[in-house]
């Protein structure tokens, strides 16, 4: 069993903590590194929590209060960009994966832009080596719109990214 919270300023460490270990498990998924984000003063964090219903990070917590995982939303802004929403920074701990949290994670993102006035749709990428986060997208109706060649590059390595895509209806 695990429960899914917006984070507050108040769990900014266990926040920081679980986004290091995500880019440390899985470098070639996020366009941030491990190596830059160690750096990062605790002050900064707390800053990006943001706690609007158009930018937020929610976290999934075992019965004992672990974090298990984590996905970031936030609205694009100015007028001809703000009926989109993105997600970011999708993540379950290697111990916690096959449980469903990250489609609950996802299912509770698409459910709070219902809420959003004006927002349309709801972009992502994810790496095309995810097969099984692709496979998750598609199930709760993303669409795929395009690759992205060389999208990121880690220790010389290129990743493609799919571009995928909700609309709400």
């Amino acid at each position: 069993m695990f429960y899914i919270k917006e984070i507050k300023q108040e769990d900014v460490g266990l926040y920081w903590d679980l986004r290091l270990e995500a880019l440390k498990t899985n470098p070639e998924a996020f366009g941030a590194t491990y190596e830059d984000s160690v750096k990062t003063p605790i002050s900064e964090v707390v800053k990006r929590i943001q706690n609007e219903s158009d930018n937020y990070i929610l976290m999934a917590f075992t019965e004992r209060d672990q974090a298990a995982g984590m996905v970031g939303f936030r609205r694009e802004q100015g007028i001809k960009l703000k009926h989109k929403g993105m997600i970011w920074g999708v993540y379950v701990s290697p111990e916690y994966r096959g449980k469903g949290i990250a489609k609950e994670l996802l299912k509770e993102v698409i459910n709070r832009g219902k809420e959003i006035e004006g927002l349309k749709q709801i972009n992502l990428g994810a790496v095309t080596t995810n097969q099984a986060a692709i496979d998750l997208y598609k199930k709760l109706g993303f669409e795929t719109y395009g690759i992205e060649k060389n999208a990121l590059e880690y220790r010389d390595q290129g990743y493609d990214e799919k571009l995928m895509t909700y609309f709400y209806k």
